[in-house]
């Protein structure tokens, strides 16, 4: 592998609540599922947290410091999946209670040193909402949170996501006009493997348009299967991303299948395989 790492890090998706998004690998049973992880050889995992108010940080990073894990990341699409909150949706309260759920997670991810990520709380587009109102409304959040954010040296990633779960922000074209619009140095984007599949034409030459705006990277195959369950070739797409520079983790977001565990295995010894 071209521009490869000598050492990979490696992440998975651990929801701080039970939630119904199939695609967060481990929740529950906070010690004994953050003591597998690192077990199985990572070292990072990625926290999807629905509200920051219903997590006791302080326990938290007594448990990750145990297990000598880094969080690159939190996940906040749960906001949108159990309450509906979105930057988009025709209701100024819900817009505005979806930024201050954003703004919220400012305070842990700066103490977790950790890119807030942006995926579906972005919103759909919903009857009677134009495309570009719509757009407007994106934006204007983003700026705002952007902002705040910016005073605490976190930084923001929002995640193209495939045309059959939003209308908004489908590929890394849009999502880089978008960074142009939002003009902020902390704001830049997620490429998720399973949704980039879909939406790009090249997967390896969308990744070296993003260049440095890569904050964060998920994978998963083909089939939202752990890497190797599927059909990409990680051995391209991993070259393309270590070769923008992109030094931070690589983050399993797959189905838990056959189960949870397996897949977690299957990750973590595919993707270091490549390195051999």
């Amino acid at each position: 592998m071209t521009g490869k790492k000598e050492k990979m890090n490696l992440s998975i998706v651990y929801s701080t609540q039970q939630t119904k998004f199939q695609a967060a690998t481990f929740s529950g049973e906070l010690d004994a599922n953050l003591a597998k992880i690192a077990g199985y050889g990572y070292n990072g995992v990625e926290l999807a947290i629905r509200d920051p108010q219903l997590v006791e940080l302080v326990e938290l990073e007594k448990i990750l410091h145990k297990y000598n894990l880094k969080v690159p990341a939190i996940g906040t699409g749960q906001a949108w999946g159990e309450e509906g909150l979105s930057f988009t949706d025709p209701d100024p309260e819900i817009r505005k209670a979806a930024i201050q759920r954003i703004q919220s997670h400012i305070p842990v991810a700066e103490k977790l040193h950790a890119v807030i990520i942006i995926g579906l709380v972005r919103g759909i587009l919903k009857p009677g909402v134009s495309h570009p109102q719509a757009m407007d409304w994106l934006r204007e959040a983003l700026q705002q949170c952007t902002s705040r954010a910016k005073d605490r040296n976190v930084r923001l990633a929002l995640e193209p996501i495939n045309r059959y779960e939003t209308s908004l922000i489908n590929n890394v074209s849009q999502g880089m006009d978008l960074i142009s619009d939002v003009n902020a140095d902390n704001f830049g984007l997620l490429l998720d493997t399973f949704h980039m599949n879909i939406e790009e034409p090249q997967i390896e030459e969308s990744i070296r348009i993003c260049g440095k705006r890569i904050f964060h990277v998920h994978v998963a195959d083909s089939n939202r299967w752990y890497p190797g369950g599927g059909h990409l070739d990680f051995r391209l797409i991993l070259t393309a991303i270590f070769d923008t520079g992109y030094t931070g983790f690589i983050s399993g977001e797959f189905l838990p299948y056959p189960d949870a565990d397996t897949a977690a295995l299957e990750n973590i010894d595919n993707l270091k395989l490549l390195l051999n």
